[in-house]
């Protein structure tokens, strides 16, 4: 994406607040919400995390089952 064609979101508290869930007692933001918020691609932001897992904590991310979806 070209510098010119992306997109300012404005990102405030309640905006934050609206994107975090409960699921397994834990606080959760999911990676479509959190790749939104950064200006990624759902795809490309899970990539760049995969490429950086070093940098993130061991519970950092897990994946839902299909009820918990």
């Amino acid at each position: 994406m070209a510098e010119q064609d992306k997109e300012i979101i404005v990102i405030n508290e309640d905006t934050i607040k609206d994107k975090i869930h409960y699921i397994r007692n834990q606080k959760v933001m999911l990676d479509f919400e959190l790749a939104e918020i950064y200006g990624y691609e759902t795809r490309a932001f899970n990539q760049q995390v995969k490429n950086n897992i070093e940098k993130f904590d061991d519970d950092f991310r897990f994946q839902l089952t299909k009820d918990e979806w």
